[in-house]
């Protein structure tokens, strides 16, 4: 079905169920599902549509930039970058006195002061505060976790891996990605809390799932995040 409503024009298909309420759904490839019961209305449809229509937008738009990657980052005022799970525009400074670039976050913008308003200058600022903010965001949910296990961390690294977000060797040496700065609270935790599991158990069998679902259940919802948005963590 194609509808049009506030200037825009979507297609979508309608699948009657049985089932009692309807759903709306939108696929890896922006396509549009509306699950409904058996002998809706069409116009009931519609309104369900209408009154979803801004999040469906906003995930069609999403999972279009997902497909297509991230855009080339743009070091200047303006330019936005993941704190936290949110978006934030950074506002570029110089400062030619200071012996070494930082950032401050700045309620609603990320506040970069460089000594040369060079873009290279102005990622590796941006790097080093994601790898600053990402030591104390581990160390402090480490922390609040501690409780659950009979042994500690004999070690905490921040690291530039690109192909794990945390890991856990015989040791006890926890490794986690810088990147993890970008993501929201619950998700840090998971993904620390997934890394103290493996403390008990290295590998992913049924007790280690246990013992992750039993210290957060949620974390599928975590895991959900990471899977459909970490492509947008990027500097």
């Amino acid at each position: 079905m194609i509808h049009t409503y506030s200037g825009e024009t979507i297609s979508f298909d309608i699948i009657y169920k049985k089932r009692k309420s309807m759903s709306i759904s939108i696929d890896l490839y922006g396509k549009i599902e509306v699950q409904a019961p058996k002998d809706t209305p069409e116009k009931d449809v519609l309104q369900a549509v209408e009154e979803k229509w801004d999040w469906i937008q906003r995930k069609v738009k999403e999972m279009h930039d997902r497909r297509h990657g991230p855009k080339k980052k743009v070091y200047d005022h303006g330019e936005s970058f993941l704190y936290l799970g949110n978006e934030y525009p950074i506002h570029v400074s110089q400062d030619i006195t200071i012996k070494q670039d930082y950032v401050v976050f700045e309620e609603d913008k990320l506040q970069i002061i460089v000594n040369q308003l060079e873009d290279e200058k102005i990622k590796q600022a941006l790097k080093r505060f994601y790898y600053q903010q990402c030591k104390l965001l581990v160390e402090r949910s480490i922390k609040s976790y501690k409780s659950h296990f009979k042994m500690k961390p004999k070690s905490i690294r921040i690291s530039d891996n690109n192909t794990n977000w945390g890991t856990c060797d015989f040791k006890q040496q926890l490794t986690f990605n810088w990147k993890l700065a970008m993501a929201p609270q619950q998700v840090i935790e998971y993904v620390v809390v997934h890394e103290m599991c493996h403390m008990v158990h290295l590998n992913h069998d049924r007790s280690f799932w246990r013992l992750v679902g039993k210290i957060m259940p949620d974390y599928k919802k975590q895991e959900n995040w990471l899977a459909l948005s970490s492509w947008k963590m990027t500097v």
